[in-house]
């Protein structure tokens, strides 16, 4: 049954691989990447579950973490195209 899901995972990484190489707009790319993380999690965790490997969720927790800060950071850096430098306006220590 794991091995179905397995199987499973691994199809919607490819089919939101392509999302992400074929996306229409830089917007569908970006959340293409963060589903694609998110599989990865998941994918991990299973993984682990089959081969008797428990510390894989620890592992699968923080990709899950560097996940979703690698998305906000991309996406902030896009929205305003700077990443929180000062713009010399302030004192910059």
């Amino acid at each position: 049954m794991f091995v179905a899901a397995v199987i499973a995972v691994l199809v919607a990484m490819l089919i939101s691989l392509c999302r992400a190489l074929l996306g229409p707009t830089l917007w569908d790319r970006i959340l293409a990447v963060n589903v694609l993380g998110t599989i990865t999690v998941l994918f991990i965790a299973v993984f682990g579950f089959l081969t008797y490997r428990p510390e894989f969720l620890d592992i699968a927790l923080v990709y899950a973490l560097i996940n979703f800060i690698s998305t906000i950071a991309v996406l902030k850096f896009f929205e305003y195209r700077d990443m929180g430098r000062g713009t010399g306006g302030e004192l910059d220590l």
